[in-house]
């Protein structure tokens, strides 16, 4: 999975990096799922939040990378799905995020040869 270089950095600086993986064991080897999820829980007790399992980071991943405008083939290849179907129960997008989609309609279109292909739709001027 790559990493940001702000993460990078970030991990980088909290810890030495023993591997190329992020959860790993002092001798470099990885975490097991028992491991993961035990230290989720604490993490989440910790800060006093319901835990609600490791699957809700796959879907803040997926669902930040969504509203940023990521294309959904790339984030299900990041999230390792095989059916896109399954990347787009993820993918809840904000109302700010729809709000922007439809702005876009109401941007105009710029310098433009008389005729100009937008995806299936053929616009024409007169």
């Amino acid at each position: 999975m790559p990493l940001t270089k702000r993460l990078a950095a970030a991990l980088s600086s909290h810890r030495h990096l023993r591997s190329p993986r992020v959860l790993c064991q002092d001798d470099a080897t990885p975490f097991t799922r028992q491991i993961v999820q035990w230290r989720a829980k604490r993490a989440a007790r910790r800060a006093g939040l319901a835990h609600q399992g490791v699957h809700i980071l796959r879907h803040t991943f997926c669902s930040h990378l969504a509203m940023r405008g990521a294309p959904v083939r790339a984030i299900q290849e990041l999230a390792g799905h095989q059916d896109l179907s399954m990347t787009q129960r993820y993918m809840h997008l904000s109302p700010a995020a729809l709000d922007a989609a439809i702005r876009l309609l109401d941007e105009p279109v710029g310098p433009t040869p008389a005729v100009q292909s937008c995806g299936d739709i053929l616009e024409t001027r007169a």
